[in-house]
């Protein structure tokens, strides 16, 4: 039986004994009775409180996290190295870079989206330095857009989101003409704005860049894209160029970028407080969503029906409206697409639930959000300032819930 799989009460008297106290000698220095002590270890009492954990911990010379069953190996807070990412974003000569070819830096950008796509993210920070000096010899639009992007979400979730914008800006020059790697950086860019609580200006710029590449409704109302059915969307040409100008069909790919791309306006439009029409860009994502099926994701969306019911969690919450957002919440989760999701997908929408959750008073809701965040990509609660300042949070409620208190330890939290 592992450490994780002994009783915590068990644990309690490991320890006591370890200390070489009796029942008694424990139940005095905690100034409850010796009943209430053997309950606990026999399993009988629950320990469910942060609080009262931490006191026994205490009084048993141990770390809250030993009586929980967590290795002390588990890391927790930023990881090192954003200095060295602010200083390879800072580098403008590189000409004493090692050159490598585009084969093997394509290879390495695969690399790094994986590792973000795990929620790995102490693996990105020591290879993000590097790889943002050999992008640069690359000398592919493409490459340098993906690795910015990857730089900005990185920062952003480590609580840099102004160092973030700047990375997705530099996204943003590196697309240059290129429209659909222009959309692909706004994505980055309404990410890092976001997070530096500037949803207006998200509002703004990311309708813009979506309506550049999905035809915005033709009737106030219409909740298909442009007004067409999936079948007429996927047969919609990549340029308006014109009547009677040659255009391509845009692959289901490009289509995503703009569907991703309603979704942040329309999570912006609920930070802003415009919750009807934070609906209809919900709703123009949800047409487009619909039209989508079994393409290979090719800009790093992850775009599709879940991320559209995913966005109406976060925007009913947004609103007040807690009965919608925890019966949303509770169907998205058991539908089998839920589990398609990148880690780093779900940990980052559980912790995003958790904050909804918590504005609306739902503390229950925000513990069991945060837990399942942990386990799906720890990285997410572990990492990530705004998880710690959840997990505070929900820590503080009298009494905590359960769930958070293994959390509030690995952390470095006390109450």
């Amino acid at each position: 039986m592992s450490s994780d799989d002994v009783p915590i009460g068990r644990r309690v008297a490991r320890w006591r004994v370890r200390r070489s106290m009796t029942q008694q000698m424990l139940a005095d220095r905690l100034r409850r009775s010796k009943s209430w002590v053997d309950k606990v270890e026999r399993g009988v009492r629950a320990l469910d409180r942060y609080s009262v954990i931490q006191e026994l911990a205490y009084v048993l010379r141990v770390d809250p996290e030993v009586l929980l069953g967590q290795q002390r190996s588990s890391s927790a807070g930023p990881p090192d190295g954003v200095d060295d990412i602010r200083a390879a974003l800072a580098r403008y000569d590189i000409t004493q870079a090692p050159k490598q070819s585009t084969e093997d830096v394509k290879r390495q950008v695969g690399y790094a989206w994986l590792s973000y796509q795990h929620a790995h993210y102490g693996q990105l920070v020591r290879v993000l330095p590097g790889l943002l000096d050999a992008v640069q010899g690359a000398r592919s639009a493409e490459l340098l857009v993906q690795v910015y992007r990857i730089t900005s979400s990185l920062l952003v979730k480590l609580g840099e989101a102004d160092l973030g914008w700047l990375a997705a800006d530099r996204a943003m020059s590196a697309a240059g003409d290129d429209p659909i790697l222009a959309a692909t950086a706004a994505i980055s860019i309404a990410q890092a704005v976001r997070a530096s609580n500037r949803d207006r200006l998200v509002l703004t710029a990311t309708l813009a860049a979506a309506n550049r590449i999905i035809p915005a409704p033709s009737r106030p109302g219409d909740h298909e894209v442009g007004g067409l059915s999936g079948d007429q969307l996927a047969r919609q040409p990549h340029d308006q160029q014109g009547e009677g100008a040659p255009a391509r069909r845009r692959p289901p790919g490009e289509w995503a970028v703009g569907g991703t791309l309603l979704l942040q306006a329309a999570l912006a439009a609920a930070g802003c407080g415009e919750h009807r029409q934070a609906d209809e860009l919900t709703d123009r994502a949800a047409g487009v969503a619909a039209s989508l099926r079994g393409y290979d994701d090719p800009h790093r969306t992850s775009f599709g029906p879940i991320a559209v019911e995913l966005a109406r969690v976060l925007v009913a919450a947004q609103r007040g409206d807690a009965v919608e957002a925890l019966r949303r919440h509770s169907t998205v989760m058991r539908r089998e697409g839920w589990r398609r999701l990148p880690a780093e997908y779900r940990g980052a929408y559980l912790v995003d639930a958790a904050r909804a959750y918590l504005q609306v008073g739902d503390l229950r809701g925000a513990a069991r959000a945060l837990v399942d965040a942990d386990s799906v990509a720890p990285a997410e609660v572990r990492c990530r300032p705004l998880a710690r300042t959840v997990i505070a949070d929900v820590a503080r409620a009298q009494p905590a819930p359960a769930g958070v208190a293994r959390l509030a330890t690995l952390v470095g939290l006390t109450r």
